[in-house]
């Protein structure tokens, strides 16, 4: 395991009624992410990989650059924060994934996007 690299990743997430058509089958769903540099290295993140998965199993994958259009470069002890989001066709989903970032020496590395539930208010019991 990489020491240097401390790539910390909190999730905060929340239904979007206003942009949902249940009748259609259609939950929108807002994350907003914080990234924190824990580590001793600068690093700048490169790409996102995003998989999302719906209540009937249906899998999106979501591969690109930076996020929100950035690529932020964090130096040890600096965060970066984001809000995006989703719709699925299920009320209750999941979202998980992974950066690639990369260190100021050169050396890439991926900070992994723990698993996160998305969920339409009342719908989990």
């Amino acid at each position: 395991m990489q020491t240097d690299h401390e790539i910390s990743i909190r999730v905060e997430t929340s239904y979007i009624e206003s942009q949902s058509a249940p009748a259609n089958n259609i939950f929108a769903f807002s994350y907003t992410i914080s990234i924190q540099n824990s580590g001793k290295t600068a690093a700048k993140l490169l790409n996102r990989h995003w998989v999302i998965t719906d209540a009937d199993g249906k899998i999106q994958e979501v591969r690109g650059e930076g996020v929100v259009g950035e690529q932020p470069h964090l130096q040890p002890g600096e965060a970066f924060r984001y809000t995006s989001g989703t719709l699925l066709a299920t009320p209750v989903g999941s979202m998980q994934g992974e950066y690639e970032m990369v260190d100021d020496s050169g050396q890439r590395f991926l900070a992994t996007i723990p698993p996160f539930s998305l969920a339409r208010p009342n719908s989990l019991h």
